[in-house]
C-alpha cells in the first residue's frame, strides 16, 4: 500500500463531498420499507452514510490499487454493503454477543441477502487478524460502545499497515445537545461522551496521528428525508458557527505511524 494513503486529503473537499447531492441506494430503500428496524435507512441518515462512503472511495480508491477495509462492528451491514458497492475489498466483523446491536443478535437482512460474511469477535478488544493486514478500518458509531476503547484502538493500530487509516464517525461529543437530552431522559445508550483532546491523546497512545477531526450532525436526521440542502445547512452550522460545540458527533481520521 502507498504509505501516503491520505495524500491529497483536503478538509474543503471533504466538506464539499458531504454537502453534495446524492441518490439513495435503491436496495437500502427497499430494506427500509420492509423492515421497521431499518427505517433509518430511508432518508437523511442513509444520505449521510452514502456521502461518507463516497468520500472514502474518492480518497482511497485509485486505479491499480487494492484497498482492504475492515468494517469494524458492522451491525446491520449497511456500511459493508455500501463499501462493497463502491469497490472496496471488505471484511466485516462484529462482537459475538446477545447485545441487540450485534450482527449476531438482531435481524440482518442486508447481510443475509447480500451474502456478506461476518467474522465473529470473541474477545472484548483483541481482533483475529494479522499485523498490518488492512489499509483502512472504519468505525461508524462503534468505538464508544466497546469495553476498553484504548485497548481496541491499539488493536486497530496493530492490524493497520504503516500509513493505514482509521476513519471514525458518529462518536458522541461531550457537549452534544442531543446526547445531554438523552441522558436527562435516562437514556444512556452512549454512556461515554468524548472531547477532542481525549481523542488526540488516545491516538497518541496508540501510535497513530490524528490528522483531522471535526464536528458532525447538529440536526437529528433519522426521521428526516434526504436533502442536500439539509446536509449543507447542517455542515455550515457545525463548521463555521459556534453551534458546532453542541453538535452530536465527532468524526475524523487517524493514520498509523
Amino acid at each position: 500500500m502507498d504509505a501516503n494513503l491520505m495524500a491529497g486529503f483536503s478538509p474543503a473537499i471533504l466538506r464539499q463531498k458531504m454537502m453534495a447531492p446524492v441518490e439513495l441506494d435503491a436496495y437500502l430503500m427497499q430494506i427500509a420499507q420492509r423492515h421497521e428496524t431499518h427505517r433509518f435507512l430511508g432518508g437523511a441518515t442513509q444520505g449521510l452514510y452514502v456521502r461518507m462512503v463516497d468520500f472514502l472511495a474518492s480518497q482511497f480508491l485509485k486505479p491499480g490499487k487494492k484497498i482492504k477495509v475492515l468494517d469494524w462492528g458492522c451491525g446491520k451491514g449497511h456500511i459493508s454493503y455500501l463499501l462493497k458497492q463502491r469497490g472496496f475489498n471488505v471484511v466485516s466483523c462484529d462482537i459475538q454477543s446477545s447485545d441487540p446491536d450485534s450482527a449476531f443478535a438482531q435481524a440482518t437482512p442486508i447481510l443475509s441477502e447480500q451474502s456478506i460474511p461476518v467474522v465473529a469477535l470473541t474477545h472484548p478488544s483483541a481482533l483475529p487478524f494479522a499485523d498490518g493486514e488492512f489499509d483502512l478500518v472504519v468505525s461508524f458509531g462503534v468505538l464508544e460502545h466497546v469495553h476498553d476503547d484504548q485497548a481496541s484502538l491499539q488493536e486497530i493500530r496493530r492490524i493497520l499497515k504503516p500509513g493505514g487509516v482509521f476513519f471514525f464517525s458518529f462518536l458522541p461529543y461531550w457537549l452534544s445537545w442531543t446526547q445531554r437530552l438523552a441522558h436527562l431522559r435516562g437514556n444512556y445508550y452512549h454512556p461515554i461522551l468524548y472531547r477532542k483532546s481525549r481523542i488526540a491523546e488516545m491516538a497518541k497512545q496508540s501510535t497513530m496521528s490524528l490528522i483531522y477531526i471535526t464536528h458532525g450532525q447538529l440536526l437529528p436526521k433519522n426521521s428526516l428525508g434526504n436533502s442536500a440542502a439539509l446536509e449543507k445547512f447542517d455542515r455550515i452550522l457545525t463548521h463555521w458557527t459556534p453551534l458546532k460545540h453542541f453538535a452530536t458527533n465527532l468524526e475524523g481520521f487517524m493514520v498509523a505511524t
